[in-house]
């Protein structure tokens, strides 16, 4: 739905009793995402109430009050007050760090530790932090419905322990099983400066590092806690909450990644500019279903087959703010629609025909791959892949012509690579 079209939202919402807020636009509104932020919030509001919704119920940030609070922690706070503003009661939730595979605070954290045994910090990692698991916060998200105590109410969540960013990481790196990290605090590093680090080490777009790294200087734990008493459950501590979430990641089960969120507009609007095409086709002695399969795993920890191209434009593309190769996937071997895929999201997908990706690195232009399968007959078929762009400027038309010659090289090895990839596949399935 759009969350910007009050009429259309308060038809979608006609009938629901009660609405769960869970929306921020730090991904797709930049750094103007908290005015963006309260617009929306405001339109929500005034759309649950032409729509005869009972209550909202909104998960928003911990933190003191008052004029020190970061701009993302205040913009939360304004999201609660205009949500509230129709006379809708909202119950709110307020959380420090999410402890959950795909959540971006703990990939943050994980990436950091996994990457860096040594490590300049800024004065944050001694700040207190009272992190909670995915699991506990949906127990209370979905507990508040069935209790009526909390409808208007605001409600401090978290774990069992409160901890400095400090220690946190120092479980990471046991849970991981690595050795001891090193944590030198220093005075000098900004949050800016700690948002750079954090996206150039992380898989982390700076769109997210940025506010989540300034967010870090301010103390948030609970004040309160009588939301433990209403809503009884076992909280789990920060070192059962890592090992839940890395569980998650190692069984390949998430079902959720940071990356997903943005916005999703579908096939670029080709409409009045040239539209450059670059086409290739393999036959191959495998099943369609089987080459589908090969191009399914594409990126993340597989690879693109000629990877120090890959990874020569992945790094370039960090440079520049982009997402970059290190984004990686939600599952090693299945995609679906609006999964990302390194600096790539899936726009288009039929089962064993069809893949399309659009990409999200930094470009001066719009560009698609799409990947085609065609059968011919029951052992073999076509894989045909066809790069889009439409250029942007002189620049765009610049960037076309000096990237063309290495696509070659680039789409002949992954073209190669998939259908060896296909032939084995198909070979395993028939061994069984």
């Amino acid at each position: 739905m759009d969350l910007a079209g009050q009429a259309s939202l308060a038809q979608e919402l006609r009938g629901c009793d009660a609405a769960f807020y869970l929306v921020h636009s730090m991904m797709s509104a930049e750094d103007e995402y908290a005015r963006r932020d309260l617009d929306l919030a405001y339109t929500f509001a005034a759309a649950a109430r032409d729509a005869g919704v009972s209550r909202i119920i909104y998960l928003g940030g911990l933190g003191e009050t008052g004029a020190d609070l970061s701009e993302h922690l205040s913009s939360r706070r304004n999201v609660e007050t205009a949500l509230a503003s129709t006379g809708v009661p909202v119950t709110v939730l307020r959380a420090a760090m999410i402890i959950g595979s795909g959540s971006a605070s703990f990939e943050i954290l994980r990436y950091l530790v996994q990457r860096l045994p040594v490590m300049i910090t800024p004065k944050w990692v001694s700040t207190p932090c009272q992190p909670i698991a995915v699991e506990n916060v949906l127990t209370y998200l979905t507990g508040v419905l069935s209790t009526p105590e909390t409808t208007g109410g605001v409600f401090d969540i978290g774990g069992r322990e409160a901890l400095r960013y400090r220690d946190i990481m120092g479980i990471m790196a046991e849970e991981l099983q690595l050795s001891r990290r090193w944590i030198i605090p220093v005075p000098v590093l900004t949050p800016r400066l700690s948002s750079y680090w954090i996206h150039l080490v992380t898989p982390l777009s700076n769109k997210i590092a940025r506010p989540l790294a300034e967010g870090l200087k301010n103390e948030v734990v609970c004040r309160e806690d009588r939301i433990t008493r209403l809503i009884p459950q076992k909280l789990l501590d920060v070192r059962e909450s890592i090992h839940a979430a890395l569980s998650q990641l190692e069984s390949h089960i998430v079902e959720t990644n940071w990356s997903m969120a943005g916005p999703m507009p579908g096939d670029p609007d080709w409409a009045g500019g040239a539209v450059f095409r670059d086409v290739r086709e393999v036959s191959i002695d495998a099943p369609a279903w089987a080459a589908f399969q090969a191009v399914c795993r594409l990126g993340g920890g597989h690879g693109w087959y000629a990877d120090w191209l890959w990874r020569i434009r992945g790094w370039l593309d960090r440079l520049a703010g982009g997402p970059g190769l290190r984004r990686g996937r939600r599952d090693p071997e299945t995609l679906r629609y609006g999964d990302a895929l390194d600096f790539w999201r899936v726009v288009g997908f039929d089962r064993d025909r069809y893949l399309s990706l659009r990409a999200e690195m930094r470009l001066p232009g719009e560009a698609l791959l799409d990947f085609r399968v065609q059968t011919n007959g029951e052992q073999r078929c076509t894989l045909s892949t066809t790069a889009f762009f439409e250029p942007r400027g002189l620049f765009g038309l610049m960037y076309w012509y000096a990237v063309q010659p290495f696509h070659g090289v680039v789409f002949r090895g992954m073209l190669a690579g998939i259908q060896r990839d296909a032939v084995q596949i198909a070979a395993r399935e028939n061994t069984r």
